[in-house]
């Protein structure tokens, strides 16, 4: 647990390179020294290093592309009779510079009598679900059959982050644009229309006055704004959580949205379950570690229930049929497969179902999304059209008379 805790600090450098130059970067280390002996393998040489405050550090865990890469890098090694310690000295150097150094740390703790399960754990190189695959596999001695799983598992993730990012992109865009469209027409463009007919003796209708009002505070106090902008996301950075958790919350409530957060839940469930399961994994054991990875507060309660309940002796074919936070196909064909003793395949074809639905859905979405977008876009800058076009047309009818 200490090698854990000294592991978790993250740091802000600023390095010497061997041809003179500098280099900034932000690196996880035990302590200064431990940053010190990272940086020096890599020829450089730490000039400032600062702490950073845990609001500002990054996951402890390494991005799941390199995580992917890693369990793909072991399984083609491990299956093929190579030693582990060298089959780490390979991977290292497949992975990000950022991840380097952690799986090297791992291969000097391997190759001084760690397992690879505790050694994984104390670099916080992955998360306690694959951490305890891999604990099972040594158990049962199919290290590389663990990680070829973990492989297909990162993929599958990977494809729904990237489903998932996809559907912020687009609306980040379409706000961003309308945003900017509407800040330099309040800004500018309103207020020097609006300023040329008050000179000509036009009158302006009262929502125009105010739209103007707000625009010429934007522009004359930009500075002030751009600071009280910054402070605002600066609170939300350091307050994530808890707007990342309201943000979670809003999602599980809104029509077509909670579907594909339901779903996304349930195949994230079906995945870890595949991979813990295939890996000699009791059923008791690998429902404690998956439901403890679900966010969703209805499906983690119910599996959790299921959980309690099959410990306490429970006959799981019954049990199942209570979860109804997921489908009803889905349970019939669960509680098929415990009938034929085939969970196992089961957990592997709901999780891959589970990603193609995801799918399927967040298309649905995503087509749902585009109508409410323009009638976004139209509210924003269509009222800013009015505002402006209003009293232009008063103005031209009472100049034609």
């Amino acid at each position: 647990m200490t090698q854990v805790a000294r592991a978790s600090s993250q740091y802000l450098f600023l390095a010497a390179r061997p041809d003179g130059g500098r280099k900034v970067g932000i690196r996880r280390a035990r302590d200064a020294r431990h940053l010190s002996e990272q940086l020096r393998r890599e020829r450089l040489v730490a000039l400032r290093t600062w702490t950073l405050p845990s609001w500002a550090s990054t996951s402890d865990t390494v991005s799941l592309k390199d995580q992917s890469e890693l369990h793909t890098q072991l399984a083609q090694l491990l299956t093929r009779g190579v030693p582990l310690v060298e089959a780490l000295e390979a991977t290292a150097k497949s992975v990000a510079a950022s991840a380097a150094p952690r799986v090297e740390r791992m291969r000097e703790m391997v190759a001084a009598g760690s397992s690879f399960s505790d050694a994984a754990s104390a670099v916080g190189i992955f998360d306690t679900v694959t951490v305890s695959v891999y604990r099972a596999a040594e158990r049962t001695g199919d290290l590389g059959g663990a990680a070829k799983q973990l492989a297909g598992t990162t993929r599958r993730q990977l494809r729904i982050q990237g489903k998932a990012g996809t559907l912020m992109i687009y609306p980040a865009i379409v706000l961003t644009i309308s945003l900017a469209v509407a800040l330099l027409m309040i800004c500018f463009v309103l207020p020097k229309i609006g300023k040329s007919l008050e000179d000509m003796g036009y009158p302006l209708p009262w929502f125009t006055q105010g739209l103007m009002t707000v625009g010429v505070f934007l522009r004359d106090h930009a500075l002030a704004v751009g600071v009280g902008a910054m402070v605002a996301i600066t609170v939300v950075v350091a307050l994530r959580k808890v707007a990342l958790e309201a943000v979670s919350r809003a999602s599980r409530r809104v029509p077509l949205l909670r579907d594909v957060v339901l779903t996304q839940e349930s195949a994230r469930f079906f995945t870890v379950m595949a991979a813990m399961v295939r890996s000699g994994v009791t059923l008791s054991d690998a429902l404690g570690v998956a439901v403890n990875a679900l966010s969703h507060p209805l499906l983690k309660t119910q599996l959790g229930s299921l959980r309690t309940k099959l410990i306490e002796g429970g006959n799981l074919r019954t049990l199942i049929d209570t979860v109804s936070a997921l489908p009803l196909p889905t349970r019939r064909l669960l509680m098929a497969a415990e009938r034929s003793g085939d969970l196992d395949s089961a957990f592997e074809t709901l999780a891959s179902d589970m990603t193609e639905e995801l799918e399927r859905r967040s298309e649905r979405l995503l087509a749902a999304m585009e109508p409410l977008l323009i009638v976004f876009m139209f509210l924003m800058i269509g009222s800013l059209v009015v505002s402006i076009m209003v009293p232009l047309m008063q103005a031209t009818s009472g100049a034609m008379r």
